[in-house]
């Protein structure tokens, strides 16, 4: 299985399912710190303007996951895991107004994990 650098819970795919329906086709983007601090955000896909200083890193639940390319020198190294919790956020995130939020977990690559994603 090759590694991914994103990945997402169970209960966070539920609810990217859940807007899907209000919202059709949905992307995510990594916060740089405006709001919500370092969260992930979740918009129908096309609304947020993207230009060469965002990179792909890959896709959770048929969405893709975008950051800056900035953001992802402090990331680089750890997987991320898109999850979500109770309470409401401060971000503009399509979630919001469920009274819920999504979170990233994250775990350092093993240093195998690193080699495996440098052939990529």
């Amino acid at each position: 299985m090759t590694v991914q650098r994103v990945l997402i819970t169970m209960e966070a795919a539920a609810v990217v399912d859940q807007l899907r329906q209000q919202h059709g086709s949905l992307m995510f983007h990594q916060s740089g710190g405006c709001c919500d601090g370092s969260s992930p955000m979740c918009f129908p896909e096309g609304d947020l303007f993207l230009d060469d200083s965002d990179i792909l890193l890959g896709e959770v639940a048929d969405c893709p996951f975008y950051m800056s390319r900035d953001q992802f020198e402090y990331w680089k190294h750890t997987q991320l895991t898109v999850d979500v919790t109770k309470g409401r956020g401060s971000s503009f995130s399509l979630e919001i107004p469920m009274g819920i939020r999504f979170i990233i977990k994250s775990k350092l690559f093993s240093e195998e994990e690193l080699r495996e994603l440098e052939l990529v």
